[in-house]
């Protein structure tokens, strides 16, 4: 039995109104498979640092990544403490079922 997430849309719905993602440059941490990554992007961010400490989850992201996302979609392997930019760099920051 496939594991079906939010059918009815209301993870969009919520993410929608917490705020204005078009043209944002946004940090996900806790990545997993690009599930929520995915659903950034169509809500209109313009750039998206999805980083996961499992590697075997970064490269189901990539894989699994549309063509029409790849120019604004980066998944990296690592820990959120070891980010790596500059202050100031992302716009917002989702930390969402990760724990």
């Amino acid at each position: 039995m496939a594991l079906v997430i939010d059918p009815a849309g209301n993870e969009v719905r919520a993410l929608a109104q917490a705020t204005h993602w078009r043209g944002k440059r946004v940090l996900e941490v806790g990545c997993g498979s690009g599930r929520l990554t995915l659903r950034l992007a169509h809500l209109g961010a313009a750039r998206i640092d999805a980083r996961d400490p499992d590697a075997k989850l970064i490269h189901t992201a990539r894989k699994n990544l549309p063509k029409r996302y790849a120019h604004c979609i980066e998944y990296h392997f690592g820990e959120a403490e070891r980010v790596g930019h500059q202050a100031n760099t992302f716009d917002l920051v989702v930390f969402s079922w990760a724990l």
